[in-house]
C-alpha cells in the first residue's frame, strides 16, 4: 500500500509541474509594453513555487513509503517537532514571499500610482451589471459631466453611464460597448463601477483591476500590437457575471483618430 500511494503522489506531482514547465495551461502572448516584465515575474514566481512544490511532496512520497505498516509491532516513537527546522523553514518562505513581492511591486506600483505620460489616451471604462462601457472626452479634451439618477443599464451607450447631455463638455463625449486604442500610444484608464464591484481583466494587457462604487481609480497602459484582445470581469459581480465581457481594438493612430471622428459625427 505504501509502494502504490508514493507512485500516486510522485505521479500527480509530476504530472501537474509537466503541463506547467510545457506552459500547456499559459497567458496568452503578451501585447503591452508591461507584458515582458510581468511575464518573467510570473515565470520566475511559478519556477521558485514549483521547486517548493516538487521537493514536498517528494518527500512527502518518500515519507509514506519509509513508513508504510510493514506488517510487524515496534514501538511508538512520539515526535514535537524541530523548532530550529520549523524558524529555518518560515524564515525562507517569509523571505522568498517578501521578495517576489518587492520584485513587482515597482511595475505594478507604476502603472497605478504614477501619472501617465504625456500625450497619453484619456478612456473612462465604467462597469455595471454585466456590461462594460467606453468614454471618450472628444475634441475638448474633457469628460462630460455625469449623474447617478440619469444611469439607465438597459438603455445602453450614454444613459448607461448617466452622462448629462445638458452640459456642454458632454457634447463631444463618445460612449461605446467597445473599447478602441491606437496602438504604441499610452492609456490614461479611468475606471469607474455603477452598481457593484467590478474588475476589468485583458489577459493580453497584462492588465487587471478592481472598479469601485463611489471611486475614480486610474491606471495606465501602453499598447504594443494591433489586434482583438478580450475583456472580462474578474470579480463575481452576479448571476451575469459570466456573460460580462467586451472587446479591445487596438489599431493604428489613423484608424483611431477616424473611428473617434466617425462616432463624434454621428452625435451631430
Amino acid at each position: 500500500m505504501g509502494l502504490a500511494l508514493l507512485a500516486i503522489i510522485w505521479l500527480i506531482t509530476f504530472l501537474s509541474t509537466y503541463f506547467f514547465v510545457a506552459k500547456t495551461w499559459w497567458l496568452p502572448v503578451g501585447a503591452s509594453a508591461a507584458a515582458p516584465w510581468i511575464d518573467h515575474q510570473f515565470a520566475l514566481t511559478y519556477v521558485l513555487m514549483g521547486i517548493v512544490f516538487v521537493a514536498a511532496q517528494g518527500s512527502l512520497g518518500l515519507f509514506v513509503w519509509q513508513y508504510r505498516d510493514r506488517g510487524s509491532a515496534s514501538q511508538v516513537h512520539y515526535s514535537h517537532g524541530n523548532t530550529t527546522l520549523e524558524a529555518l523553514w518560515t524564515v525562507l518562505t517569509g523571505v522568498l514571499f517578501i521578495g517576489l513581492n518587492l520584485m513587482g511591486s515597482s511595475v505594478w506600483a507604476s502603472e497605478r500610482f504614477e501619472p501617465a505620460g504625456p500625450g497619453a489616451v484619456p478612456v473612462e471604462a465604467s462597469g455595471l451589471q454585466f456590461a462594460w462601457y467606453f468614454r471618450y472626452p472628444g475634441a475638448d479634451g474633457k469628460y462630460g459631466r455625469t449623474k447617478p439618477e440619469l444611469v439607465d443599464a438597459s438603455a445602453g451607450g450614454e444613459a448607461a453611464v448617466g452622462l448629462d447631455t445638458g452640459d456642454a463638455a458632454s457634447k463631444d463625449d463618445v460612449v461605446s460597448g467597445t473599447m478602441y486604442l491606437p496602438v504604441n500610444r499610452e492609456v490614461d484608464l479611468a475606471l469607474r463601477a455603477q452598481d457593484v464591484i467590478h474588475s476589468l481583466f485583458i489577459p493580453a494587457m497584462r492588465f487587471k483591476q478592481d472598479a469601485v462604487p463611489g471611486l475614480i481609480i486610474h491606471m495606465h497602459f501602453k499598447p504594443i500590437q494591433t489586434g482583438d484582445y478580450e475583456i472580462a470581469c474578474a470579480e463575481l459581480c452576479g448571476l451575469g457575471h459570466y456573460k460580462m465581457h467586451g472587446m479591445l481594438k487596438v489599431v493604428s493612430q489613423e484608424e483611431f483618430d477616424k473611428w473617434l471622428a466617425s462616432k463624434e459625427a454621428e452625435k451631430q
